[in-house]
């Protein structure tokens, strides 16, 4: 026991010092908060699909490990990204077999300033993806992959920055991405996205928030093709915390899952979200 107080002792005095300093480790909040309608980020949830027999479940989280203040308006951040958005089916005696998985971890740096009402700032990140299918997507009965889908490869390794702007409740953000390293080798390697995002803040109280978003990637899937995602809902608890969000989406475009890359998707869902 003495060992463990005295280990205790050391990271709280060291937590002190470096709090002084400018410096901490394992910050309590985001540097940079999550873009909201890119499907490329850290949820806890569920999306269903309207008109579809599909849900969209999210695990995953984004933390930062260690932040500086460089001065008393500016910030930078280093964390790490680790979570899974999967796609699952609805049937009878409440089952929700698993047809495919993504996966997503990596590493993130943010920098941000702020003047006043405004502030200006920017994410990178280096991360992977691969996706799979699932025992969900096979037919027992048939003996054969659904809708004749086999399994297939796919994987990527990418770098991507994100500059934003933000004045008031309104953020506008731009970014590039680029693919090191991708399977299948035919897909291209560059994607580009703009977004905006307004979250109406005191126009309720404090703890209830509407809020709209949305998202534009233009991919390279064998050719540039456009992804747009709407998301428009309300948030209970914290505008730029931790709360409750229930939102619709609408999303048009390449599907977001791996091994349905070369399908295209379309569909209004509804969200639940624990922002965490």
């Amino acid at each position: 026991m003495t060992y463990v107080k005295l280990l205790i002792l050391f990271f709280s005095v060291n937590s002190v010092i470096l709090s002084q300093s400018g410096f901490q480790l394992f910050p309590p909040d985001l540097l940079t908060e999550p873009f909201n309608a890119n499907h490329l980020e850290p949820k806890l949830g569920f999306l269903f699909h309207i008109a579809e027999n599909e849900i969209r479940l999210d695990i995953g989280n984004s933390m930062d490990l260690a932040a500086w203040k460089l001065d008393e308006n500016e910030f930078v951040s280093a964390g790490a990204d680790l979570f899974t958005y999967t796609l699952l089916r609805g049937e009878s005696n409440f089952h929700f077999p698993v047809d495919a998985i993504d996966y997503l971890f990596g590493l993130n740096a943010s920098y941000r300033r702020d003047f006043d009402e405004k502030q200006i700032g920017a994410r990178l990140r280096i991360s992977h993806i691969s996706a799979h299918f699932v025992d969900g997507h096979y037919d027992p009965t048939n003996q054969i992959w659904r809708d004749n889908q086999k399994p297939k490869v796919y994987s990527r390794e990418f770098v991507e920055l994100m500059p934003y702007f933000k004045t008031g409740n309104l953020r506008v953000y731009a970014g590039i991405s680029f693919l090191f390293h991708v399977d299948p080798e035919r897909l291209g390697k560059d994607s580009y996205e703009f977004g905006a995002e307004y979250f109406a803040k005191d126009l309720l109280n404090e703890f209830l928030t509407p809020f709209i978003s949305y998202d534009f990637k233009l991919v390279n899937y064998e050719k540039y093709r456009g992804n747009n995602s709407i998301i428009a809902g309300l948030k209970i608890g914290f505008p730029d915390g931790r709360g409750l969000s229930l939102y619709f989406n609408y999303y048009a475009g390449q599907s977001i899952h791996g091994e349905y890359f070369d399908f295209v998707k379309k569909y209004f869902a509804f969200g639940v979200n624990l922002d965490i």
